[in-house]
């Protein structure tokens, strides 16, 4: 199951490029944000601007669990060599490799990696089989906007 993956972007689209600088860029704020995650988090407005590119729905996340994803985003090191990688050598699946059932879940209103653009090469090429699933009105992380839908479409998937 995959809640909204990267890479699969049509060849040529230029909204890659431009979704690799603002996971730079963003990388580089929470950086800097991140000691004063639990200041920040403290008002609605705070949790709006924290959870804007990866949530629709937010007023229902606590804030702790917020500044300790601030602070665990800022604290990984893997964001600048894995934006290096894509630039370098693009993304690709060995979609023939994948013989297990797959779901795709996607939210209509993901910022960071829009719908439909950024799911192109899995839908047309990689996994168009895929059991695919398009949350209306839902962001990045379904797993933050509607946790209890996004964990009966885990179990229903892998119950089967």
């Amino acid at each position: 199951m995959a809640l909204a993956p990267a890479g699969g972007w049509a060849r040529g689209d230029t909204s890659e490029s431009e979704a690799l600088d603002h996971f730079a860029t963003m990388q580089e704020l929470l950086t800097t944000a991140a000691p004063q995650a639990e200041a920040i988090v403290a008002s609605p407005n705070g949790r709006r601007r924290a959870t804007e590119y990866i949530t629709a729905n937010f007023e229902h996340i606590p804030a702790e669990l917020l500044a300790h994803q601030m602070r665990g985003a800022a604290s990984c090191d893997a964001v600048f060599p894995l934006i290096d990688h894509a630039r370098r050598e693009g993304w690709s699946l060995d979609a023939a490799g994948v013989s297990c059932p797959v779901r795709i879940v996607w939210g209509t209103d993901d910022r960071l990696l829009p719908w439909p653009s950024a799911a192109a090469r899995y839908r047309e090429d990689w996994l168009p089989h895929a059991d695919w699933i398009v949350l209306d009105g839902i962001g990045h992380c379904p797993q933050l906007d509607v946790p209890l839908e996004t964990a009966q479409l885990i179990l229903g998937f892998t119950s089967r």
